[in-house]
Parts: structure tokens; C-alpha cells; sequence
């Protein structure tokens, strides 16, 4: 393990929001999103219906929620750090909790858990790496990225693992993968736990400006439409390649292919994300996140699939970066954690209702044909709120 007097200066940043990520990965990449890899198996040895499948992340979502709601306050009181460190831990003990029970009472809580936890992470360790990235101007929004890389990370590594324990046990292992997955994020954690982190990050935030949120209001309704549409698509695109035959190795591959391009995205957006456009960066970019949830209408063969995961996956991530670059570029560094939590809130609360609600359109209309429609369009009306965001003037920063 690195020491901070080991590391060059120039790359200590870097390293740090690399550091930081693993909050994501274990909370969100694992925590959340792998939930889509256990779903088919989960429903039929359950015996759910698509809305009830689908409520496990509306309730994983609304603990997210939550957590944004707590994470500002929470991080001025124990520091960012300590608030990034807190809210994985208990990820992670939510994830162990998902392997030792079958009900579905039981289940809900731990997914709200679970979102609690990546909630507080995910604020607290923007805000934070928000304030890592300003060492280096030069190079600040491609270190910024490297913070949101996590949840793509997470999600090669447990498409690496979830289709292939799931073949190997059989029908109702899922719980097994549960525990796999939580014995692999103790492990991961642990640099987070330990590796040395810069003194002026890990103090207490001495002030919170309060935020208006007026002038962005179009921005907050565009995240709003961003958190239910992208949400519908990784909650179900597995169960429906398993719908059209693919087995383990089509369902990882799938899988892994989303979290490989969204982890390409510090380099592939880089320049778009410099850019101080107001919401114009985010609206070509959740575009592109729209035409890959919508490809699977137009033809069901493997490179239509293929093409679909490589499009949605080099965009659905950037969008949460491109928002805090939008932060960083409009609002004072003191009100950016009301800031990216108000805006995570928003997302929040669009992501708590996608699920449950295309769970419940996937019941009454019998296809999932209809949840990759509704997240398509939910995408694109996200990016048409997008581009109307102008830059925040000067009065609107200053207040």
C-alpha cells in the first residue's frame, strides 16, 4: 500500500478520487446495480411479479434518498471522509443481510439500507472530490470523473461473477451470489479503510452555504427525468436478455460491456465535461444515453444488444459527473455539498419511482418491450430540460 510520501504529487489527486470510488463501487456498482443480475432468479424462486421485483430498488432507491438528504449535514458533523467511509460500511453489511433471508419484508430493508449507505457515499464523496480535483485546474474534471468511474467498475465485477455463480448452483442460489458479493466488497473496502488521505480532506466541512435553487430548477427537473429513465433500463435489461435465451455468458458479457464503457468515460468525455455550457454537456450526453436504451426495440439480434450496452454504458454514468462539473462551474466551492445534495434529491426521487412504476406497465402490458420505450423516451425528455439550463448568472451564484 502506497504511502502519501510514496506517491508523486502530481498523481496524489487522482489516487485519492480513485480511493474515494470505492464508496460507489461497493454501494452503488454492487450494491444497486447488481441486484439486476439476481432479479430473474430472485422472482422465480420468490414468485414475484415485475412490480414486486422492481420495488426492491424502488425502496433501494428512496433509502438513496435518504441518504442524500443526510449527507451534507452528516459530512459537516464528521467530515467527508469519515461520512464516505460510514455510509459503504453499511452497504456493505446490507449486502450480507440480502444472503441469509428470503423475506421479502426483510429483503426491503436491507435494500433501503443499502441506499442509505450509497446515498451518503455518493454526496459526501463528490463533494469531496470536487475539492480533491481542484489541485489540479488543468486536469479537474478528468480527475472529478475518476471518482464516478465506481459504479462502472462495480458492475464488471459483479457481471464477472453473478450469471456464472448463478449456473454453477442452479435456480434459488441467489442468495448465494449475495454472499459472494459481500465477502467481495469486505475486501475492496479496505484500502478505503486505510490508505493514507490528504489532511485537508478529511476534515469537517467548516461551511454550507445554502443554495437557490430557482435558476436551476430546469437542470433539477432534467435529473429528475435522467433518475427514472436510466434507472428502468439496468433494473430489467437483464431479465430481458434472459428473456430472448441468453444464457450466463450473454447476460455477463451484457453486463460487463455497460460497466467497461462507463468506466471509459473519464477519457471519452473529458472535453465535453470542461465545457461551461450551463446544462448543454449534460443534454448531449443523456441523448446518447437515450439511443442506447432504445436500440433493443429496433432489432434483437447480439450486436444490436451489444451495440445498446456500449452506447447506454459510455454515457449513464457521466451524467452524475457532468452534474457536478455544472456544480463546480456555477456555485461557490461552500454551497456545493447543499448543491449536489438538493440535485441528488431530485434524481433521488425520479429513480425511486422508475422501477416500481415500468414494473407495474411490464405487468399490465405483458412485455419488457414497454420498460426500454419508457426509459428511452424518459432519457430523451431529459435531455430536451437539459439544454434548456443556461449558465447560473452572477446574482444567481452569489445567492
Amino acid at each position: 500500500m502506497p504511502t502519501s510520501q510514496s506517491v508523486p504529487t502530481a498523481v496524489r489527486p487522482a489516487l485519492t478520487n480513485l480511493t474515494l470510488s470505492l464508496g460507489p463501487i461497493i454501494g452503488l456498482g454492487i450494491g444497486r446495480f447488481a441486484y439486476a443480475l439476481v432479479l430473474p432468479d430472485m422472482r422465480d424462486s420468490l414468485h414475484w411479479s415485475y412490480s414486486a421485483a422492481g420495488f426492491m430498488n424502488t425502496v433501494n432507491a428512496a433509502g438513496y434518498l435518504l441518504g442524500a438528504l443526510i449527507a451534507a449535514q452528516l459530512a459537516q458533523r464528521v467530515g467527508g471522509l469519515a461520512a464516505v467511509r460510514g455510509g459503504t460500511l453499511a452497504a456493505l453489511a446490507s449486502l450480507a443481510v440480502c444472503a441469509m433471508t428470503s423475506d421479502f419484508a426483510a429483503l426491503s430493508l436491507a435494500r433501503l439500507m443499502t441506499g442509505i449507505g450509497a446515498g451518503v457515499a455518493l454526496v459526501a464523496g463528490g463533494a469531496l472530490a470536487a475539492r480533491v480535483a481542484l489541485a489540479q485546474p488543468a486536469r479537474a474534471s478528468f480527475v472529478l470523473s475518476l471518482f464516478y468511474a465506481g459504479p462502472p467498475l462495480g458492475i464488471v465485477v459483479s457481471g464477472l461473477i453473478a450469471p456464472f455463480v448463478l449456473q454453477a448452483f442452479g435456480p434459488g442460489s441467489w442468495w448465494i451470489v449475495w454472499a459472494v458479493l459481500a465477502a467481495l466488497g469486505a475486501v475492496l473496502i479496505v484500502p478505503l479503510l486505510v490508505m493514507p488521505i490528504p489532511a485537508s480532506a478529511a476534515v469537517p466541512e467548516t461551511r454550507a452555504d445554502r443554495v437557490s435553487l430557482r435558476p436551476m430548477a430546469i437542470y433539477l427537473v432534467s435529473y429528475f427525468l435522467y433518475g427514472a429513465g436510466y434507472i428502468a433500463y439496468l433494473t430489467f435489461m437483464i431479465a430481458y436478455v434472459r428473456d430472448l435465451g441468453g444464457g450466463a455468458v450473454a447476460q455477463s458479457a451484457f453486463w460487463c460491456l455497460i460497466g467497461l464503457a462507463g468506466f471509459s468515460t473519464p477519457w471519452v468525455w473529458r472535453r465535453v465535461l470542461a465545457l461551461d455550457r450551463g446544462g448543454r454537456p449534460t443534454a448531449f450526453i443523456l441523448t446518447v444515453n437515450a439511443i442506447g436504451a432504445a436500440l433493443p426495440s429496433l432489432g434483437h439480434s447480439p450486436a444490436m444488444l451489444a451495440l445498446s450496452a456500449a452506447v447506454f454504458g459510455i454515457a449513464f454514468s457521466t451524467v452524475t459527473t457532468a452534474t457536478t462539473a455544472f456544480v463546480r462551474f456555477n456555485l461557490p466551492q461552500s454551497a456545493w455539498p447543499r448543491a449536489i445534495a438538493a440535485l441528488t434529491i431530485s434524481f433521488g426521487i425520479g429513480q425511486t419511482m422508475g422501477p416500481f412504476g415500468v414494473g407495474a406497465i411490464t405487468d399490465a402490458m405483458g412485455s419488457l418491450t414497454y420498460a426500454l420505450n419508457v426509459s428511452a423516451a424518459l432519457l430523451l425528455l431529459g435531455a430536451a430540460m437539459a439544454a434548456m439550463q443556461s449558465k447560473l448568472k452572477r446574482t444567481d451564484r452569489a445567492s
